[in-house]
């Protein structure tokens, strides 16, 4: 304390009377804005995002869609492959025939087709990474209003993600709202499929 109070007095001296001051202020206000209507029962609750992802209905539509997309795209990136190889193949058998300016043509259009073709994989990635993210978007506004449903019905205060790349370190097990989610979500999947 003595410390701080010295280092505070150099400061003060040295003309920094208009910093400390809104400093203070805003530390306090900041404290109290903090305080300010938070109750000191709060209630937590957890949810596993990929346990959700992987236990509902509504999960599942979404990896099968992700993965029917991923499998159109691979076919068209294969088929480019296969004409890519067989061009390859017939440079290879015909190098030894052909003259060096007709061999060199030949190279210049499979360099060429080569080119097109990895430009066509970095444009089919950029749509799987694209369509990934629309369909995660998706069902996460869907989980989000269930949460939140959840959260008003058991008065929670403060809802988290647990997983591996959440920043929640800890949690007791029985904070854990997993399991009514799932049951809520597969209870809504039920309900949109039924007439």
């Amino acid at each position: 304390m003595q410390q701080v109070s010295t280092g505070i007095l150099r400061f003060w001296k040295r003309g920094g009377s208009a910093s400390i001051i809104v400093l203070c202020s805003l530390l306090g206000w900041g404290c109290a804005s903090v305080n300010d209507g938070v109750s000191k029962d709060l209630v937590v609750g957890v949810v596993d995002p990929q346990r959700i992802l992987q236990e509902t209905a509504k999960g599942q539509q979404l990896t099968d869609a992700l993965k029917a997309f991923m499998k159109d795209r691979q076919t068209l990136v294969e088929l480019e492959q296969k004409e890519l190889r067989n061009l390859e193949e017939s440079l290879r058998a015909q190098r030894t025939v052909l003259s060096p300016s007709a061999r060199g043509q030949k190279e210049e259009q499979f360099r060429q087709k080569m080119a097109v073709y990895q430009q066509k994989v970095a444009e089919l990635n950029r749509e799987v990474q694209e369509k990934q993210r629309e369909l995660q978007d998706t069902f996460r506004r869907e989980v989000s209003e269930i949460v939140a449903q959840i959260a008003s019905d058991h008065n929670l205060g403060l809802v988290l993600e647990h997983g591996p790349s959440s920043g929640t370190l800890f949690y007791q097990e029985s904070w854990d709202i997993s399991n009514i989610v799932i049951e809520a979500l597969n209870q809504e999947s039920e309900a949109s499929q039924s007439p």
